[in-house]
């Protein structure tokens, strides 16, 4: 496996497991079912993808990279200083569509910067940056 690759992989693995974080953080500040349900969804979604990215490296033998307990501190941190004085639904949501938003944007840099990255890893980026798209799109309807 080429090194553009193993990047793609790295990458939609960290994205992917940084969704997961955020919205298990935010998931004890949710009251509404409907919004509860959808992240759910979303979680289990990500999680599929996380896992293949990780197959793939493992495959690889490459380095799997974890995120620090810095990075995860900052994460929830952000997040809970986010929601200290607003848990509304809506706000909850709009926290989560941020997220995605970064994470595509993130993804696509990666992509842009690896541009010899097999067909697979580029395929499963894809599809991260469309089941982010779809979760946007679910969401913004509790805004």
């Amino acid at each position: 496996m080429r090194k553009d690759a193993i990047n793609v992989y790295k990458k939609i693995q960290k994205t992917a497991e940084k969704a997961i974080k955020t919205i298990d953080t935010l998931s004890d500040k949710v009251y509404d079912e409907g919004l509860s349900t959808e992240i759910s969804k979303q979680v289990v979604e990500y999680a599929e993808i996380h896992n293949r990215a990780l197959k793939e490296l493992v495959d690889a033998k490459a380095d799997v990279e974890r995120s620090s307990t810095v990075d995860d501190f900052m994460l929830k941190a952000g997040i809970h200083y986010s929601t200290l004085l607003n848990t509304s639904t809506g706000h909850v949501a709009e926290l989560i569509i941020k997220k995605c938003s970064e994470g595509m944007l993130e993804m696509e840099k990666v992509l842009r910067h690896n541009e010899e990255a097999e067909h697979s890893a580029v395929a499963l980026a894809r599809e991260l940056l469309s089941a982010e798209e779809r979760n946007m799109g679910a969401l913004k309807s509790y805004l």
